[in-house]
């Protein structure tokens, strides 16, 4: 394992660092001049270079397959832009926003479904998050904001405190959620002071926790989320399901488990997005849906994500894991089903007399 004192953000870091052969420098350089690249110190730390399919590595560093791009994918896979009514608004479901402050992250996954956008620019102008904060006061159904970007955990306590704050300060808002991947790439940045920038007075703060394998849960980034949670924070996890990455049983139940030692409840697994140049990185449908399977009753309901799918479109996610229930007969009173157990056996339910 390598590390590095700064963050590798040039295709020549890549190549200093030992991470990418010379000889491969002009690809990767290809796709960094079109999507964003970084990788922290501790990101670069984890990756084996002599192991060509390293699960850290494949994450971060550039594929000269991003820039093979396939009809059905599309800039704006999920349809963020049918749903902005002001700059760093996302308004998609009636009771909760997205709020975007920063467009910038401490690393750059190769799969992410923003791409076309992150990395440009860094955070809204004072203007900006004024009209954004002014949105969020003028709809009193907003009940829950969501902090994204970007990563909006690259921000000091110092600029993270006043809008948690003002959030705060909103009687409608009741929930503060904060989705980041700051804990596994960057632990030392959750410091005391972050912490305690996320809490607002009668309010609950959630953070969501990005993280894939089982190896970016580092002793480092358990113990950043252990100072979030024990601050009474409660943390959840959101995983992409990445084909050669996490699509095998057993790694996606390592990653599980994982999560709930270090008391972290695994949320969503969300199916890849059609962001350009990621369908090497795709599964089927089916390959999700066996996978829940094979997850379900041999683990325990807290390892169980919701496998999920963002409708393009702009249309909100919906869950696709696999249904164990067919009706098989019987009026609306008295209806009769098939249920299968983990074991994949039928049951009649009601059971026959």
């Amino acid at each position: 394992m390598r590390s590095s004192r700064k963050a590798l953000r040039r295709s020549d870091d890549l190549v200093a660092a030992g991470l990418v052969s010379r000889e491969h420098r002009a690809g990767i350089e290809a796709v960094a001049a079109r999507y964003a690249l970084a990788l922290t110190a501790d990101v670069a730390g984890l990756i084996d270079p002599a192991d060509p399919r390293d699960p850290i590595a494949r994450q971060f560093v550039p594929d000269p397959a991003e820039l093979e791009v396939g009809p059905e994918e599309m800039a704006d896979p999920i349809g963020d832009g049918a749903h902005s009514p002001i700059e760093g608004i996302m308004h998609r479901y009636p009771d909760r926003v997205l709020l975007k402050p920063v467009n910038v992250c401490a690393v750059y996954c190769r799969f992410c479904f923003r791409r076309e956008v992150v990395g440009h620019g860094r955070a809204l102008s004072g203007e900006q998050l004024a009209a954004a904060l002014d949105y969020i006061r003028a709809h009193d159904d907003i009940w829950e904001v969501i902090l994204t970007g970007g990563d909006p955990l690259v921000l000091s306590a110092r600029r993270l405190a006043p809008i948690v704050n003002a959030l705060g300060a909103i009687e409608h808002v009741k929930i503060i959620r904060v989705h980041t991947r700051i804990p596994v790439v960057a632990p030392g940045r959750i410091t005391p002071a972050l912490v305690r920038s996320l809490r607002a007075r009668g309010k609950a703060t959630y953070v969501v926790l990005h993280a894939n394998h089982a190896r970016e849960l580092t002793p480092e980034a358990r113990a950043a989320c252990a100072r979030l949670i024990d601050a009474g924070i409660p943390m959840l996890s959101q995983t992409v399901l990445l084909r050669g990455l996490n699509d095998e049983a057993a790694v996606l139940a390592e990653l599980m488990r994982a999560l709930v030692e270090c008391r972290i409840k695994p949320y969503y697994l969300h199916h890849g997005d059609l962001a350009p140049g990621t369908a090497h990185w795709r599964t089927g449908i089916e390959d999700g849906q066996a996978l829940m399977r094979a997850l379900h009753g041999r683990l325990s309901g807290l390892c169980q994500p919701a496998y999920v799918l963002d409708i393009p479109g702009g249309h909100g996610k919906s869950p696709i894991g696999p249904n164990y229930l067919t009706r098989v007969g019987g009026s609306n009173g008295a209806a009769r089903y098939a249920v299968e157990d983990f074991n994949g056996r039928r049951h009649a339910y009601p059971p026959p007399r």
